[in-house]
């Protein structure tokens, strides 16, 4: 398998993993390296930070990485084979063969003695993509790959599976936030200022260019902040400089403290073109109000999009700008939160009181 496909696969099995997805014999365990635990996608226990989490296709892989077996979902026991997830793999291999031709459901349904619905329902069920956006993720990934390598541009996007140079740069800006020329150059040019300071809710960091704020982080320790935002802007030059970004800061420590309850900060971030939308809506919640996954795929008119408008919540960059914290299941459970549980109830609750 490849790098690029491996990547597309893993947050893939995030998203399972974030479901609690119950399949039968799960082709992958997940550990979490905070706990040296290993556990089923479909495990009950409470879901880890995805920074924490590392993926291996058996038990015995997990166990030989140092990871011990969940005493809750055992996830060393086998199970049945799932002939649904047997399907689902052969799909991802004949995808990944083909990457440069144009596969149709229906010639995927061929191969695999199935009806193409059939196959689409059951590919996006496990995976939470359909086939052809899984197809489009991983030349995505392959792309990026080769550009890192220093690659030209027209034989970069080729050798990825693209047929063409237009479809390409016509979805450049929703898929990459940049055009391909300046992804390859690692997004150099790119200025960024970032501060971290003590808030209610642990370190908070803030970064920004001239056009808007492009990260808020929440967490226990500042030099992982900072390391993932370097990740993130890999090419960017980042500076300390806490005057330049005063005024936000002060906006979003009035927000936390329930002072300034309606934040309307300006934004530069890179999304698709669905993130986008998702983003926008998740900023016309109310304060102190929520609304579930389903509800946002609705207002968004993708009603069947609920997992994937989970994904865009958990992808969010700026915390608090972008409230993502006001989405919940649809039981009134709060779920998962990219910085910590903990603070997504800590928010919502005092939102609550102070809308009271």
């Amino acid at each position: 398998m490849t790098a690029s496909s491996q990547v597309v696969i893993d947050e893939a099995r995030w998203q399972v993993v974030l479901a609690r997805e119950v399949c039968g014999n799960e082709r992958f365990v997940y550990a979490v390296r905070s706990t040296g635990v290993y556990c089923r996608p479909g495990c009950p226990s409470r879901r880890p930070r995805r920074d924490n989490v590392l993926f291996f296709p058996l038990p015995d892989a997990a166990e030989r990485a140092g990871f011990r077996p969940c005493r809750r979902c055992r996830p060393e026991q086998p199970r049945a084979v799932s002939p649904q997830i047997e399907m689902i793999h052969r799909a991802c291999r004949l995808i990944e063969e083909r990457l440069d031709q144009h596969v149709t459901l229906a010639s995927l349904g061929d191969d695999l003695q199935s009806s193409p619905y059939h196959l689409e329902r059951t590919f996006k069920r496990f995976l939470g993509i359909t086939p052809r956006q899984y197809a489009d993720a991983l030349r995505l990934e392959r792309l990026k790959t080769n550009l890192r390598t220093d690659q030209d541009v027209t034989s970069a996007l080729y050798e990825a599976g693209y047929g063409s140079s237009r479809s390409l740069y016509e979805r450049a800006p929703e898929q990459l936030g940049m055009t391909p020329a300046t992804y390859r150059r690692g997004g150099r040019g790119m200025d960024i200022a970032y501060t971290t300071v003590h808030s209610p809710l642990g370190r908070l960091l803030v970064a920004g260019t001239e056009r808007g704020i492009c990260a808020v982080s929440l967490g226990d320790d500042e030099e992982a902040l900072e390391k993932s935002l370097a990740a993130e802007y890999s090419g960017a030059t980042l500076r300390r400089d806490n005057a330049k970004l005063r005024l936000w800061v002060l906006a979003l420590i009035s927000h936390l403290c329930g002072k300034e309850p309606h934040l309307d900060l300006p934004l530069d971030v890179r999304a698709t073109a669905f993130q986008w939308r998702v983003w926008q809506e998740l900023r016309n919640i109310p304060y102190g109000e929520t609304r579930s996954y389903a509800q946002i795929a609705r207002a968004i008119g993708r009603p069947k999009a609920a997992r994937a408008v989970a994904n865009a919540c958990a992808s969010n960059p700026a915390a608090l700008v972008i409230p993502c914290h006001r989405v919940v299941h649809d039981d009134g459970e709060p779920g998962g939160y990219r910085w910590g549980s903990e603070r997504k109830q800590a928010l919502l609750a005092r939102e609550s009181l102070s809308k009271v």
